[in-house]
């Protein structure tokens, strides 16, 4: 009898966070291990990652992690999983292992990466992977085979269905069809796009309006990009070498990744047209900006504070947004192209126009019949898309029988290639990282922030004596984000009376009871407040004997 399971971590009903695992009797097969991008709301949290408990329980079961590319939306948690599982196998392709490397050495981090070869089988015991090269952003992205004997499970990752890509980015049919032919258990792909009707080739390429944009703006060009969309890369290089300029390239990163894939022959440019930092302010002159990992425009957000030391935005500049604005960070985004709008640049957005390359509907329904899979499960993408997805299967044959729709920890369960659902859920959660800290932030830390953004906080000191308890200083408050003390000075000095009675009525003789003070002191000032101010500070109490 052979067991089969599938289960999300993260990247079901949400954007980015992808992590699956797909257990085969004992053997535990991970896909993808991504972050996402904070929201607006998240103060001060850098990004988010899933919860790994389940992984770290059952470590001596896992096979390996395997990463179809190298977006921060599948490699973004490797450092921090490297944390909790430091020994797990990395599989994925010569690029994505590039790509992995760079964020391990920034990170200071080894890992055991394993390069893995287009259509060629690698066998885990009585399974094996078989990576099929796929169309995306970036070179090598692989769509991987999990063959069984109760036929194959099909993780797509993230693909379009593109003849003009070709090379490390064409996308192999044949092989496609083949492993439908063999017989697909399931088929797991993704569903950002499936609510976009028809193919997204043509509408992701870029070139002609780089090409545009390049030829007839004069002045200097400063273009915001990620640093792993590699093919959008190349297509605005393209564009450089038309219109005879030279190009800045800010940022170690990004300058790590051009380079390193013009030296792998990945992108196509001659490096006499690269210029060191000291040309930012040359006539002309095309100065790419990359965003930081997991911090999206914090680029361009330091060059519109004017306090990045090498360039400053002038009003005769052109910026072009060449990179996608994820959901959540709409409110950074306008504000960035509101700072952008007042210094008087022109301001160019892709996204706008243009579509990253995801599957949209026609991809998807593509994959599906050249897959003819038993089961079809969406993934990668909010429900609304999964649900689209599974409407457009639907028009080709599928039922609520071989569709699953399916949230985060939800297990799916085949037993001899035939679905059993049994309700089986497993702990999942987001995990909140803050800076270098690979421990969960916690909401408890985040209601405080929230707390602290929106009403600030009161601290009331006060000074006892240790050995009679007597009162050697008198209840001083100090506020910030509350309220202008200088024209508010009755409202401090009522709120100090309310503190010192507070503080007598809890002294007995030679005693304290310093859980009262604070907790009377927390709920009279807190009823206080509110009904002065209509505002709930956070109130700390700090008592000391001398």
């Amino acid at each position: 009898m052979s067991k089969i399971k599938i289960c999300a971590l993260g990247g079901l009903n949400e954007k980015g966070k992808n992590m699956y695992i797909v257990e085969v009797d004992r053997d535990i097969f991970i896909f993808e291990a991504g972050l996402k991008y904070a929201s607006d709301d998240l103060l001060g949290i850098d990004y988010i990652i899933p919860n790994f408990d389940y992984l770290v329980e059952n470590k001596d079961r896992i096979v390996g992690l395997f990463i179809t590319h190298g977006h921060d939306d599948q490699t973004g948690a490797i450092t921090d999983l490297l944390t909790y599982l430091p020994d797990i196998k990395i599989y994925g392709g010569k690029y994505t292992l590039e790509i992995i490397k760079q964020d391990l050495e920034e990170e200071k981090v080894s890992a055991n990466l394993i390069e893995l070869k287009a259509h060629k089988q690698v066998n885990f015991g009585k399974n094996n992977i078989f990576p099929i090269q796929v169309s995306h952003a970036l070179p090598d992205s692989y769509l991987y085979v999990l063959n069984t004997k109760d036929g194959a499970i099909v993780f797509t990752g993230n693909y379009v269905f593109d003849p003009t890509m070709t090379g490390p980015y064409k996308t192999d049919i044949g092989k496609l069809a083949y492993v439908g032919k063999q017989g697909v258990l399931c088929l797991m792909s993704e569903c950002l796009y499936s609510n976009k009707s028809g193919f997204t080739s043509p509408k992701h390429l870029a070139s002609d309006l780089f090409t545009e944009t390049l030829l007839k703006t004069p002045g200097r060009i400063l273009i915001n990009i990620f640093g792993s969309q590699i093919y959008r890369i190349q297509e605005l290089l393209n564009a450089v070498t038309s219109s005879e300029r030279d190009i800045v390239i800010m940022g170690k990163n990004l300058e790590n990744i051009i380079l390193k894939s013009i030296d792998m022959g990945l992108i196509k440019f001659d490096k006499k047209h690269i210029k060191n930092i000291h040309h930012v302010n040359d006539c002309g002159i095309v100065v790419i900006i990359s965003n930081e990992k997991e911090r999206p425009y914090s680029s361009l957000k330091r060059i519109l504070r004017k306090s990045d030391k090498f360039i400053t935005l002038k009003e005769e500049d052109t910026v072009v947004i060449a990179s996608p604005i994820y959901e959540g960070i709409e409110l950074t985004s306008t504000k960035i192209f509101d700072d952008i709008a007042k210094i008087g640049s022109k301001l160019i957005i892709l996204s706008k126009k243009f579509l990253s390359p995801h599957a949209s509907r026609e991809d998807i329904l593509m994959m599906i019949n050249l897959m003819q899979p038993k089961y079809f499960m969406p993934v990668n993408g909010e429900y609304r898309c999964q649900v689209e997805a599974v409407n457009a299967a639907k028009l080709i044959g599928y039922d609520d029988s071989n569709t699953l729709l399916r949230l985060n920890g939800q297990v799916t369960t085949f037993v001899n290639g035939k679905l059993v659902d049994n309700g089986e859920t497993i702990k999942v959660d987001d995990v909140f990282i803050d800076g270098k800290d690979t421990s969960d932030i916690g909401d408890l830390v985040l209601k405080d922030r929230e707390l602290l953004s929106d009403n600030g906080i009161v601290i009331v000191t006060a000074t006892l004596d240790k050995s009679n308890k007597d009162i050697l200083a008198t209840p001083i408050i100090v506020t910030r984000g509350f309220v202008y003390v200088k024209d508010n000075i009755d409202l401090i000095k009522e709120a100090e009376k309310i503190s010192l009675n507070v503080l007598k009525t809890n002294i007995k003789g030679n005693f304290v009871d310093y859980i009262k003070v604070k907790y009377g002191i927390r709920e009279k000032l807190g009823k206080f407040f509110y009904n002065e101010t209509e505002c709930k500070p956070m109130i700390i109490v700090v008592m000391q004997e001398i």
